[in-house]
This record gives structure tokens, C-alpha cells and sequence, in this order.
């Protein structure tokens, strides 16, 4: 999902030089009763993004994303309209991942991880710990961990529409980087899930990196970008 920039950057001096990216807002809405069913992965669905960096509003790329097997597998391709064809995702099942492409760089799991809560209610949450490969790159193994917390229920605008949708946050804490000059590592981003496409709407995180000798208060970042779905089908 993001690039690596070797770029240091002081929030506080971007938001003072630079006019960010908005935070989502959205309208709370109540728990839907019964819980939504998310929709059964089909060969040719597709959903296209948009995405910003949040430093400065650029649009980065459009990506489209596209199911092109289903079966024990779910096999999704991705194009980017600058960046040309992208690492695949991979869920076995469907919601769980096994090859996810959307950090930086694309990851194979050695044991599957939830997309999205098992539960789609607010307040449920889990931890997850695994080991992953860099895809290409299988000779090594690097640590993974993922909180997952549902925060609540809100219906969102995006250029595809208007959603109802489960907003849940996602942190990687102290993950262990391929980077071997990196010692400590952290990431963090908040999601939109829609139920009814099977995928999110929104999607804005980020991450944050430090080398011998740097702290944490001074800690690199990485690309800080937020997906915004264009249309689907």
C-alpha cells in the first residue's frame, strides 16, 4: 500500500506549510440489526480508487482492482494508471488474506489474517500474530502483528456514492521490516468496509520507522495515503 519515503517530515511543520488531506467524516448510524452479510467474491468484480496523499492532497494513482479467480482462492488483480500492473491479492477464504499487496513491500503470510472483523459489530476486536514473506523473496520470515478494532457504524460519501458502512481501525505494532537498518517499525490506518461490495470505500493509513540512533519523536515516515473508491461493479 505505501512506497517507502526517505523524506523527514515533521507533522506539525506539513500541517502548518501544507493544506492536508480532510479526515473522513461520516454519519453515525446504529448498528444494523441483523448484521449485513458481505457480499460473495464473483470473477469480474471490480473497484477503483483514487488515491491521495494525505500530506497534500496529490492524487497518487487510480487503481483498479479486479476478482479474476474464485475457488480455494480469491485472486485479485491490480493495475495502477501511473504505476502499471500491481502484486496480486490473494484470500483463502474470502475476508481472510494470504498474499496482500498494499504495503510496501507486497506481503505473503504464512498464516492467513482477517481484511476485515470477523464480527461485524462495533466493539469487537482481536489480535493477530504471524510471520510473512516479501513476495519473490522467499528464503526469509519477518514477525507480523494486527489489532483489529470495530469502532462504529457510519454512512460515508465517496466519488462511487454513498455507503453505510463498519469503521474499524487497524495497527501493526513493532512489526519486523525486510529493511535491515530499520529497528523498529509501527503502522497504523482506519477503514470504511462496506458489506454490500465486499471491500472498503475508504481507506487512509500510514507508517512510521526508525534507524539506530533515531527516536521514536523523531521517527521517519512513510507514505501516508488514503484510498477513496471511484466506482465498482
Amino acid at each position: 500500500m505505501f512506497r517507502k519515503s526517505f523524506i523527514f517530515v515533521i507533522s506539525g511543520f506539513l500541517s502548518a506549510c501544507i493544506a492536508t488531506q480532510p479526515y473522513p467524516k461520516g454519519e453515525l448510524v446504529s448498528q444494523p440489526d441483523p448484521a449485513p452479510i458481505v457480499r460473495a467474491p464473483k470473477v469480474g468484480q471490480e473497484w477503483v480508487y483514487q488515491i491521495h496523499n494525505v500530506f497534500n492532497q496529490e492524487i497518487v494513482d487510480i487503481v483498479t482492482e479486479k476478482v479474476i479467480s474464485v475457488g480455494q482462492e480469491v485472486r485479485i488483480t491490480r493495475s495502477g494508471l501511473k504505476a502499471g500492473p500491481l502484486p496480486d491479492e490473494i484470500q483463502s477464504p474470502w475476508g481472510y488474506v494470504i498474499q496482500d499487496p498494499h504495503w510496501n513491500p507486497p506481503q505473503k503470510f504464512q498464516e492467513r489474517i482477517p481484511l476485515w472483523p470477523k464480527q461485524l459489530m462495533t466493539g469487537w476486536g482481536d489480535f493477530y500474530t504471524t510471520r510473512y514473506e516479501v513476495v519473490g523473496y522467499p528464503d526469509s520470515s519477518y514477525y507480523w502483528g494486527l489489532s483489529i478494532a470495530a469502532q462504529d457504524w457510519e454512512r460515508v460519501q465517496v466519488p462511487a456514492g454513498i455507503f453505510t458502512t463498519l469503521k474499524y481501525h487497524n495497527e501493526m505494532p513493532y512489526f519486523q521490516s525486510n529493511d535491515l537498518f530499520r529497528i523498529g517499525n509501527m503502522r497504523e490506518e482506519d477503514v470504511w468496509f462496506s458489506p454490500e461490495i465486499g471491500r472498503w470505500v475508504l481507506r487512509r493509513g500510514s507508517g512510521r520507522y526508525i534507524t539506530s540512533g533515531v527516536f521514536w519523536a523523531n521517527a521517519y515516515w512513510e507514505d501516508y495515503l488514503q484510498w477513496e473508491l471511484v466506482s465498482w461493479k
